[in-house]
């Protein structure tokens, strides 16, 4: 099949199918080595031949290539606009703190600590803010992001897509025990067909579809030749775009049984939503969640051949509407006092899903978690759940620390088993430094 390594491989990463760690082949460069003015990508008029990233004629998604593509996805690929409407922004009210630099942690695995501000550079990360009790209290950008740039969001795309699912079955809109093909004939007989709407939400769908990259014969090729916005090459036979494909992927074993992380089930889930309310999902998203939230940029979304958003993957957005989003969500859909969404969206996706269907997954860096609507779910004791992407992509919610963290990286290798050992400790570390000065604000304010 002649289609494009580059595009391939950008599909692939944005899907963020890739759940278990990778060895590292060599020692890649630094963050700060491989920092994208640094290397100089596509800079100059025109830029040296040397340093263009083009498409289809580089493999833009590769390292230390991927560090400057995070950031113009909109460049390479053909997208869709998630609009933020005509209202003026919500401010954001900042408290920085200076001491979250120094906060130390062990990481897993490891005797040797680290400082928060040495993870940043260990994880690549591009952009980075944390909100506590509403404020910002820790803003960071670097490699190719700006404060008014947009990055790509990975997978953190599943859980948008996820929670506008969860939205439309609490507001009575969507029924989640409804079987698949009730709502969408077009899948009757494929795998998903005889999946209920909530198995698809958790993906514990039992599908014969497998994300194996070292099989050059594994679905994954055909579902992302299927899904390339670019022209088919004249000798293609497959499946042309996501909703296409959806209805070759086969059944094996029965629902409900194991979690199983793949992306087709969240395309599935966007026909679903789409069917449902009529409105794809960049639509109903702009309309639900971006519009609503006073956000400050368009978000966008990567499309298919027939303008089908890419519900698995697709989302750029900036940081700070990422933290928005992250703050909504925190306050069980609640902003300024108007509830955007009922709180029972949130007490389900912190409920979690099926503890024990999770465990097969084999997840180690996630012991005791649980996958509930594409949202990530820790059950540790701060009550912590994450939207989750490739390359170090996360909204991670912490309730009792009352803190949103938000970080955008381009890591070298894909799998988040790689960066969450410097990442979740990190994480920890600054809820409860959080936890402890605001603790001791209170203290010496009732000793005046």
């Amino acid at each position: 099949m002649k289609s494009s390594l580059a595009t391939t491989a950008l599909l692939l990463a944005l899907c963020g199918s890739i759940s278990h760690a990778e060895p590292m082949t060599s020692l890649p460069l630094s963050a700060i080595d491989s920092d994208p003015r640094t290397l100089g990508w596509m800079q100059g008029f025109p830029p040296p031949a040397d340093k263009l990233i083009t498409h289809p004629e580089s493999n833009f998604f590769s390292f230390p290539r991927l560090r400057w593509t995070v950031c113009h996805i909109r460049e390479l690929l053909p997208t869709r606009r998630v609009g933020r409407g005509l209202g003026a922004p919500q401010p954001m009210s900042y408290a920085l703190d200076d001491g979250i630099d120094q906060v130390t942690f062990m990481p897993l695995g490891s005797d040797q600590p680290m400082t928060w501000a040495d993870s940043l550079l260990a994880n690549y990360t591009d952009g980075i803010l944390i909100l506590h009790q509403g404020r910002v209290v820790y803003e960071h950008y670097a490699g190719c992001l700006q404060p008014d740039g947009k990055h790509a969001a990975m997978s953190m795309t599943k859980s948008m897509t996820g929670l506008l699912a969860e939205i439309l079955v609490a507001e009575g809109t969507l029924d989640d025990t409804a079987i698949v093909a009730s709502l969408v004939p077009e899948l009757a007989t494929s795998a998903f067909g005889s999946a209920t709407v909530r198995q698809v939400m958790d993906m514990t769908t039992a599908l014969d579809y497998s994300e194996n990259y070292a099989d050059p014969k594994a679905d994954i090729w055909q579902y992302s030749a299927a899904a390339s916005p670019l022209p088919k090459p004249a000798d293609y036979t497959g499946p042309d775009g996501y909703f296409e494909y959806l209805k070759t992927v086969r059944p094996q074993g029965a629902h409900g049984e194991a979690f199983g992380y793949r992306t087709v089930n969240s395309d599935a889930l966007g026909w679903i939503i789409a069917r449902t309310t009529g409105k794809d999902v960049a639509t109903l998203l702009s309309e639900r969640i971006w519009q609503q939230i006073g956000a400050e940029q368009d978000g966008y979304m990567t499309v298919d051949a027939k303008g089908t958003p890419f519900a698995g993957g697709g989302l750029s957005a900036g940081l700070r509407d990422l933290a928005r989003i992250g703050l909504l969500v925190l306050n069980k859909g609640a902003l300024d006092g108007e509830q955007l969404f009922p709180s029972a969206v949130v007490d389900a996706l912190r409920y979690g899903g099926d503890k024990a269907a999770f465990t097969k997954a084999g997840y180690t860096t996630l012991p005791g978690g649980s996958y509930r609507s594409m949202w990530w779910v820790l059950h540790n004791e701060h009550g912590a759940f994450a939207a989750r992407g490739v390359h170090g992509q996360t909204i991670y919610v912490d309730p009792r620390a009352d803190m949103v963290i938000v970080r955008f990286a381009s890591y070298p290798v894909a799998s988040n088993a790689q960066i969450d050992p410097t990442s979740l400790p990190a994480f920890q570390a600054v809820a409860e430094y959080l936890l402890q000065k605001n603790t001791q604000i209170i203290k010496d304010s009732r000793q005046r």
